[in-house]
């Protein structure tokens, strides 16, 4: 029987369960940074337990079931089973791989950061202001530039995040934020920007899957770490992609563990990027914030990471932090308008020619020629209702040929879960 559940919320799910198992991945994170001395080498082992994990669990989910294979079942209808990856993705392989080896070398180096404590309560915020890099990035790469409301929201979760990322001791370290600004946040943007481009595609006329995306990331960013990792090695001599190995095989069991819950984290995650845009995707997946708190306190309580601040004034900060974040999300949430323009032409005006100048309306997504009362219908994704109505009904006005319009607001869809 299958599950049906509106588009919009099927985000939200998607979004906010990668949040809760990446929170508790980062609890592991924690107790595999106090075992592993050196963040080179701890990226080297994790990204070698994340190749067999993910290797391991994709094999698993392409075991055919009742003529669908398990993963298609329960994580991703787009998929089948693992497959090479084709040439239109190797270049957007590469640069999320790249982006992903990059974060992952910087988010783990702030574990290192005496100042930062070992806490995901207070590290995970920081990869948090990556949205305000998506939002840039999508405006000058994508056609539906963000409207003023995207930006208050993306300004609203990062200045949330900045508050609920005020360290354990109150202090402020600067290696940290330069990392985070010139490391890991252009890293995530990489990683999570081209990551949507990969979800995006269709192969084999179906849409792409998020098992093979995740899989076939690991192996590039695994690659691009061993590459790092070896100019490292070569400038400073020292050994640590050797001891990443051997790391790998002596912390197996916890590494295993956090390459488990990353690569289902990454998949929901990779999957919701299918839906909504890249920096609204991340915007929701920041509450990651919330539910690392709990988990810091059970790590603090077994003194596997430091104590949980008591100090009233940092704590009220990081609940307005937190409040803060919420709201951004909601608005995103809640401005997200999508409608469908059904147009009818005049005899004797090209199809190419009309399509293309749909498709150049900010706000348009989706174009598509029709066969029978109507010519064409088009589908719109605004944030701004009154006037992105208003503006797009121009545009199609302005097109030479437009004989009648109707424009249709959507007010559900829904999705196999």
């Amino acid at each position: 029987m299958k599950i049906k559940i509106r588009k919009r919320y099927l985000f939200f799910v998607l979004a906010f369960a990668s949040a809760i198992i990446s929170a508790v991945s980062s609890g592991i994170d924690t107790i595999a940074g106090d075992l592993i001395d050196n963040y080179w080498i701890l990226s080297i082992s994790c990204f070698i337990l994340a190749l067999i994990v993910s290797f391991s669990c994709s094999a698993f989910l392409s075991i055919p079931f009742n003529g669908k294979s398990i993963g298609s079942m329960f994580l991703d209808p787009s998929f089948r089973r693992i497959r090479l990856i084709r040439k239109k993705e190797v270049f957007y392989h590469i640069l999320a791989g790249l982006g992903n080896a990059i974060t992952t070398i910087g988010y783990f180096a702030l574990f290192y950061d005496k100042d930062l404590g070992h806490s995901p309560s207070v590290i995970l915020p920081f990869s948090q202001i990556v949205i305000l890099y998506l939002v840039i990035a999508e405006s000058i790469t994508d056609k539906d530039t963000p409207t003023l409301i995207d930006i208050q929201s993306s300004v609203i979760v990062t200045f949330g995040a900045i508050l609920g990322s005020i360290s354990l001791t109150g202090t402020i370290s600067v290696s940290a934020l330069v990392i985070v600004f010139l490391v890991i946040n252009p890293g995530s943007m990489l990683f999570s920007f081209y990551q949507r481009k990969l979800k995006m595609m269709k192969i084999n006329e179906r849409p792409n899957d998020a098992i093979n995306i995740r899989l076939w990331n690991v192996i590039f960013a695994l690659s691009f770490t061993l590459l790092i990792t070896l100019i490292f090695d070569v400038f400073n001599n020292t050994t640590n992609i050797i001891e990443g190995f051997i790391a790998s095989v002596q912390f197996f069991g916890w590494m295993f563990a956090m390459a488990f819950g990353t690569f289902f984290s990454f998949v929901l995650y990779i999957r919701s990027l299918g839906i909504g845009k890249a920096s609204i995707a991340q915007a929701v997946r920041s509450s990651v914030i919330i539910f690392s708190i709990p988990v810091t306190i059970v790590l603090s309580y077994f003194g596997l990471a430091d104590p949980f601040p008591t100090d009233p004034i940092l704590l009220l900060i990081k609940i307005i932090g937190m409040i803060i974040m919420m709201l951004g999300i909601s608005t995103f949430a809640l401005a997200l308008t999508k409608a469908y323009v059904f147009i009818k032409m005049e005899p004797g005006y090209p199809i190419e020619g009309t399509m293309k100048r749909l498709w150049t309306i900010k706000g348009v997504n989706r174009v598509a020629a029709l066969a029978g009362p109507y010519d064409f219908i088009v589908k719109i994704h605004t944030r701004t209702l009154v006037k992105g109505y208003e503006r797009i009904l121009r545009k199609v006005q302005e097109i030479p040929g437009v004989k009648e319009y109707r424009w249709q607001s959507v007010l559900k869809e829904w999705e196999d879960i």
